[in-house]
């Protein structure tokens, strides 16, 4: 059932970043022969819908896989998992269809419409009510199962307020900002840690009470700077000047117990002198750790005080963070459960993992190209746009030498990609 799950995420995976390279091509070249069926607009919000979608199929496999494990007991329905799936991906693929035909409803990152939203909510709800009877089935709660559940709770409930509208655009933002900002900064978080926590206990045989300390320490700082975080997004919304503090101050610490929970974990394995057969699982947990921490935290942090974000606020210096961000927190936590789940489901087998190393170091090493390429990109546009005062479309052609770089780069992150697709394939038919 989990491995249903990894196919559809990682084949998703696959159409993003291809919808990826497409947006980035629009960015060097003058002539766009695409520019009647799929415009800018329509394909960076398929970019970016096709990322929230793959990842939660992901999350969603990997709950699957680590639920029984943990409880001790089958899953309590098979036939919801199975719907669930469908389902979801039948929405996931009516909301493009509708982006293709032209249809955008909402905000930013929402625009589904109304009625795919509810049917987001039915498959929230499905999840949730198999994954608590699940845990209801048995005694045996762990802390790695209460923050998981209390992760998907969070990210179900967040979900409700991006689904109604309000004519007022500042409250607008305001309540859409629970939507964006309280999943990946939130919710989210809270998953990422359980399953980082699961992955690092079964790959390293590392005492439960290790990672479960540093999950005590995630859920604290998520209720606390995950959620007063929030308003580094209120600064220009029209929001009371208190959030310049709140905001600018509580928004950079919520990696930090998922990195240190690594470096106890590395220690303890050192210290035992433990053997890791599936070296690359480890590879990505720990990549995850590195990157979710400079790319969420350090990259974030560098661009949220209101002094800086009046500059930087929607450039390409808020691209850079975001792609950093999302793909170390929760891109190479999902390859890293997939890594780790894939040869268990398969019989305990570990395969020729070389090319899976090739596309580890491929992306990683694309990405971080990519990010310094927006980086830069951003920079220019920060000095010759809002300090030096030259029109938008004008600064666009000073751009372009740090936009080929990113498309290069992006050449490379998808031949990362495609190298991983095979290698799942590899391990599916082993």
């Amino acid at each position: 059932m989990a491995y249903n799950y990894f196919l559809i995420a990682t084949l998703l995976f696959g159409l993003q970043v291809v919808v990826g390279l497409v947006l980035g091509a629009k960015y060097v070249w003058d002539f766009d022969p695409l520019i009647n069926i799929l415009p800018f607009n329509t394909a960076r919000a398929i970019h970016i819908n096709l990322l929230i979608v793959w990842l939660l199929f992901g999350f969603m496999g990997g709950t699957y896989y680590l639920v029984p494990e943990e409880a001790d007991t089958e899953i309590y329905s098979r036939g919801l998992a199975y719907l669930q799936l469908y389902l979801f991906l039948a929405i996931g693929l009516a909301a493009i269809i509708g982006y293709l035909a032209g249809w955008s409803w909402g905000m930013p990152f929402l625009e589904q419409p109304t009625i795919i939203k509810i049917g987001i909510v039915i498959v929230a709800l499905i999840f949730l009510f198999n994954v608590f009877m699940t845990m209801m089935k048995t005694k045996k709660w762990t802390v790695i199962q209460e923050v998981l559940l209390g992760g998907l709770v969070m990210l179900a409930a967040m979900f409700l307020f991006g689904i109604f509208f309000i004519k007022n655009l500042s409250t607008q933002y305001f309540w859409w900002w629970w939507v964006i900002h309280l999943w990946v900064e939130g919710a989210w978080e809270l998953v990422t840690g359980s399953i980082m926590a699961f992955i690092l206990l079964k790959l390293t045989g590392v005492d439960r009470e290790l990672v479960e300390k540093w999950l005590y320490v995630e859920i604290g700082l998520v209720l606390f700077t995950g959620i007063v975080g929030t308003g580094h997004h209120y600064y220009w919304i029209g929001t009371p000047r208190y959030w310049f503090w709140f905001g600018g101050l509580f928004s950079a610490l919520e990696p930090l117990p998922i990195l240190f929970m690594v470096i106890d974990t590395l220690r303890d394995v050192r210290e035992r002198k433990e053997d890791i057969k599936n070296r690359l699982a480890l590879y990505w947990a720990v990549g995850c750790a590195v990157m979710h921490f400079f790319g969420a935290g350090v990259w974030g942090f560098a661009q949220t005080l209101p002094q800086i974000n009046r500059w930087t606020h929607g450039t390409q210096i808020t691209s850079s963070h975001g792609h950093f961000a999302f793909f170390g927190a929760y891109v190479m936590l999902n390859l890293a459960m997939i890594y780790f789940a894939m040869p268990q489901i398969k019989g305990n087998k570990i395969l020729n993992q070389r090319l899976g190393f090739l596309a580890f170091w491929m992306m990683n090493f694309s990405m971080i190209i990519m990010v310094l390429a927006l980086a830069a990109a951003g920079i220019v546009q920060v000095y010759l746009n809002r300090i030096i005062g030259l029109d938008f479309l004008t600064v666009q052609d000073f751009m372009r030498l740090w936009f080929a770089v990113f498309w290069v780069a992006g050449w490379g992150f998808v031949a990362g990609v495609l190298m991983y697709i095979i290698d799942f394939l590899k391990m599916a038919k082993a």
